[in-house]
């Protein structure tokens, strides 16, 4: 065994030690909306906030290459995988707790059940989010929005693990951008979350829930296989309405295609690779640039082997 398999091994040993569930060689399409992405070395799934604050410390002190998953909504995932270890937060690490109009939310839960959960409890603020398919952690270091809100309004801080041991981050210190955050490129682990709500009319908050929900589902594939909105949206404009403008609806690379009902979703229609979407983005990409000189930036954060 060469040195990098030994230590891999070891790795594995010590997770083990602190979290129930690790899998070698997992395949990276069962745990993303996509369903495209090739074997991580190793995955950890854990079961509680303890065990995700164990994990993470193991992998900082053995200085290992480190990629967090939360519920995979916004990603894709190279088709030769990711090399070193995945810690998908999810279920396991999803306990909410509601005292008046604050919010505390381990990294795992759903935002659109917490948004659900929020709206019938009379806690305005968070209706924006019913329609995000994503965990509370990951729609804050992105700064997840929807319909002119996004997570930067309602958020008050959060717990973060660091390599130098969990510090709490507040919001002038997240550095909130356009769907982006100071944390983001940083080897830091959002724990939990708290969020500050607002007192309203339970039923004024789930008709404004309910109403975004249905615009949602009229103007978006809901159901089918992608990672959301692909690119960002240029200043003034909506990449969807310029991807349409240009003919955009439609084009397809191998199982890859272009929604035909919101021309900035790509959606897998059954067996897209990777590889497939990059060239599908690519063309699109190269249609806005020729015909309205406009560079699109990609929205959905790239992962792993390509």
């Amino acid at each position: 065994m060469n040195t990098s398999l030994t230590a891999l091994a070891r790795l594995e040993r010590r997770l083990r030690e602190v979290a129930g569930d690790v899998r070698q060689d997992e395949p990276m399409s069962r745990h993303v909306l996509f369903r495209i992405g090739g074997p991580a070395d190793l995955l950890v799934i854990p079961r509680s906030i303890g065990e995700l604050r164990a994990a993470i410390a193991v992998l900082f002190e053995e200085c290992h290459p480190l990629v967090i998953l939360g519920n995979g909504s916004n990603v894709l995932i190279g088709d030769r995988g990711i090399r070193g270890a995945v810690v998908k937060i999810g279920r396991g690490v999803g306990r909410v707790r509601i005292k008046g109009t604050k919010v505390i939310a381990e990294a795992g839960a759903g935002l659109p059940a917490l948004a659900l959960r929020t709206a019938r409890q009379g806690l305005a603020g968070l209706e924006f989010a019913a329609g995000i398919p994503g965990s509370v952690g990951g729609a804050v270091v992105m700064n997840a929005g929807a319909y002119g809100h996004s997570m930067s309004e309602v958020f008050a801080a959060a717990e973060v693990l660091t390599p130098d041991g969990p510090i709490c981050v507040g919001p002038e210190a997240m550095g909130f951008g356009y769907r982006t955050t100071a944390i983001q490129g940083r080897p830091w682990v959002v724990a939990s979350v708290a969020l500050a709500l607002r007192p309203d009319s339970p039923a004024l908050v789930q008709s404004r829930l309910e109403g975004w929900l249905e615009r949602r589902g009229a103007t978006q594939p809901i159901g089918r296989m992608s990672a959301g909105c692909f690119f960002r949206n240029p200043s003034g404009d909506h990449a969807g309405r310029l991807i349409e403008a240009v003919g955009g609806k439609g084009l397809a690379v191998g199982g890859a295609r272009v929604s035909e009902i919101h021309a900035n979703y790509i959606v897998n229609e059954g067996g897209a690779t990777a590889a497939d979407v990059l060239a599908l983005a690519a063309q699109v990409r190269a249609r806005l640039q020729e015909r309205l000189g406009i560079t699109l930036e990609l929205e959905v954060k790239l992962l792993g082997e390509f």
